[in-house]
């Protein structure tokens, strides 16, 4: 690796969250969405696919935009169409195919666009409209809810996975039969109401998650739609798993084969997490598996949602084994808002018994190990942000005063920081720390404690006095050594920004 990685492993001004991640030839592939910084709705910019070398995880690059929504011929510019969460794969004949659906302002209609297939010489683009995934008989694939479809090609047989769910496991049976059966339902599907009380009726829903298979076209039907969860069976194992609930299937489906199994990868209800379930066949006896990462690191050795690490809101991604080592992506908020998110990576351990147990998260990602103990990095590569009292966002910018990952001027920095915020990286490994720097502005005064332990024993302190213009605080610090994480816990009046963070070795060293 010629370069360190840390996340976001994106540069600090772009926002791709729902990262699907893909290796063609020597290459790593993110497909994803495309927010934009401080943006007030989802996805509302192109696709671009960033890639980087399989053996220099630190070396991202892109050659421009891949492809736009008003290339699709159902796009609708009264709608403010944006494209959600793509998946792609190459198919038989050497070429790429992208999948995804159009959605409108914050998710408005959907689920009502049938799923659209654009196609491209090279994975990065850029990609042409091919079409929409269609019935054998020509018409748009509409049975069910059509969201976030994921794709693989399975030994040359193309699978395709789609769909959204309702937290029907805390209704009751006649709160069941209503949502699907009355004129809001018509509407979030663009279906006639008929056609949902027909489902209904048949004991089958718009609802869940189904599997297709397409012929050799890459958009037709050769299979009949598969749910590859029961619709009545799946509410009830995976909605409470050692006393935590919510694992349900929500969205964000993605599939990848391992050793010959299937792992369904997904975003649970509880919207924060990834989780897994897995099966030897494509198409039913999905078996939970667990959760694999949280953007709050809720249920990482027992952390409850009220002691969540970051502000939370909607995570989607997926795993890739890339030059030998199991990742799991997947995206964080910034802004106060679940609008402008930051794709995120960590490393993670598929047992011999295919279990893969929930990771933290981490400001080295997809470094091969962690960041150096010198030098400087950006203060937003931060993994943990609170001030003991983080709220959810999903669909939402929160108004709450919290401290955040924003942006001024062209600039990325920790806003807001006041009295009880924490500050955390986690990993350095230190040579011989003994000092940090960290630069800072804003209002007020207060005191900044460094930790190498989330509640541990102070290691440093300094004095702060806001300022108008940035302004380096030096804090010396007590030797650190070997491999520790860094914490900055701020007490005091007045609110401050902080922009860098850098690591001394020694007292003679020049910040």
């Amino acid at each position: 690796m010629t370069k360190q990685a840390y996340n976001p492993y994106l540069p600090l001004h772009v926002y791709i969250p729902d990262g699907e991640p893909h290796v063609f030839g020597d290459r790593v592939y993110v497909f994803g969405s495309h927010d934009r910084e401080a943006g007030i709705t989802f996805c509302s910019e192109p696709y671009e696919v960033w890639s980087a070398p399989v053996d220099d995880l630190g070396n991202w690059s892109c050659p421009g935009v891949s492809y736009r929504a008003q290339q699709d011929p159902y796009y609708d510019r009264e709608k403010r169409n944006a494209m959600y969460a793509p998946d792609a794969v190459q198919g038989n004949d050497g070429r790429y195919y992208l999948y995804y659906c159009l959605s409108g302002w914050r998710g408005r209609g959907g689920y009502g666009s049938p799923i659209s297939v654009a196609v491209s010489e090279k994975p990065d683009g850029p990609y042409e409209y091919l079409g929409v995934v269609r019935n054998p008989d020509g018409t748009p694939f509409m049975k069910y809810g059509n969201f976030d479809p994921a794709v693989v090609n399975d030994h040359g047989v193309i699978r395709l996975y789609s769909g959204t769910w309702y937290p029907e496991g805390e209704l009751s049976e006649e709160e069941r039969q209503k949502i699907h059966a009355d004129e809001t339902e018509a509407e979030r599907f663009c279906k006639p109401l008929e056609h949902i009380r027909a489902l209904q009726a048949a004991g089958d829903s718009v609802y869940g998650p189904h599997h297709m298979v397409l012929a050799d076209d890459m958009r037709t039907l050769c299979s009949e739609p598969v749910r590859i969860l029961p619709l009545k069976r799946y509410g009830t194992p995976f909605e409470t798993v050692n006393g935590r609930r919510g694992h349900g299937f929500f969205e964000g489906s993605s599939i990848r084969i391992i050793n010959g199994k299937y792992y369904f990868i997904y975003s649970s209800r509880n919207n924060h997490e990834l989780c897994y379930a897995v099966s030897d066949r494509p198409d039913r006896d999905f078996v939970y598996g667990g959760t694999i990462v949280s953007n709050g690191d809720i249920g990482y050795h027992g952390r409850r949602e009220e002691d969540r690490l970051n502000i939370t809101g909607t995570t989607h991604g997926s795993i890739e084994q890339i030059n030998g080592q199991w990742y799991v992506f997947y995206h964080r908020l910034t802004h106060k808002s679940d609008y402008s998110r930051q794709g995120c990576a960590e490393r993670i351990t598929i047992d011999e018994k295919g279990h893969i147990d929930q990771v933290e998260i981490t400001s080295c990602g997809l470094n091969n190990g962690p960041l150096a103990g010198e030098g400087s990095y950006p203060a937003v590569i931060c993994c943990v942000l609170s001030n003991g009292h983080m709220p959810h966002s999903s669909n939402s910018i929160q108004e709450v005063f919290i401290p955040y990952i924003g942006s001024k001027d062209g600039e990325r920095m920790i806003r807001d920081i006041s009295d009880h915020t924490l500050i955390g990286y986690r990993y350095f490994s230190f040579q011989d720390c003994a000092a940090v720097s960290i630069s800072i502005r804003g209002k007020g005064t207060g005191r900044v404690t460094v930790r190498t332990d989330m509640e541990g024993e102070t290691v440093g302190e300094a004095l702060l006095e806001g300022r108008d213009s940035w302004t380096d605080v030096r804090i010396p610090v007590t030797p650190i050594r070997s491999v520790k994480p860094l914490y900055f816990f701020f007490e005091g009046s007045g609110i401050f920004e902080m922009k860098t963070l850098t690591l001394i070795r020694n007292e003679s060293s020049e910040v």
